[in-house]
């Protein structure tokens, strides 16, 4: 059992082998630069590539919705979509399904 813990244990008598190890340890861990730190900084550069990836396609979005409803088609077809809006002399007929209308505490 001496044998084999002085075989393995001879590299670390070495004063620069416990440098190397020291010096390897304190820029993995303790260091400004760390690895652990880039490690945190690469998960925030990714996590914000991906926040800027969802916005861009938002403005691609907005920008579709704007060319829309620049034309007087656009506007009145949201007019009348949403707002219920209609023309002189129409009349409107709303058609909501039972599984389309939301169940109140009295329905059940």
């Amino acid at each position: 059992m001496a044998k084999f813990n002085k075989k393995y244990l001879k590299p670390f008598k070495n004063f620069y082998v416990l440098g190397l190890i020291a010096f390897v340890i304190w820029m993995l861990f303790f260091d400004t630069h760390s690895w652990l730190l880039h490690r945190d900084l690469n998960k925030d550069i990714e996590a914000l590539e991906n926040e800027k990836q969802y916005y861009k396609n938002e403005m691609q979005k907005d920008e579709r919705a704007i060319k829309e409803l620049s034309t007087e088609e656009g506007i009145e077809k949201v007019a009348r979509e949403t707002y219920y809006m209609k023309k002189p002399n129409e009349e409107i007929y709303i058609i909501e399904y039972e599984d389309s209308i939301p169940k109140t505490k009295d329905d059940e």
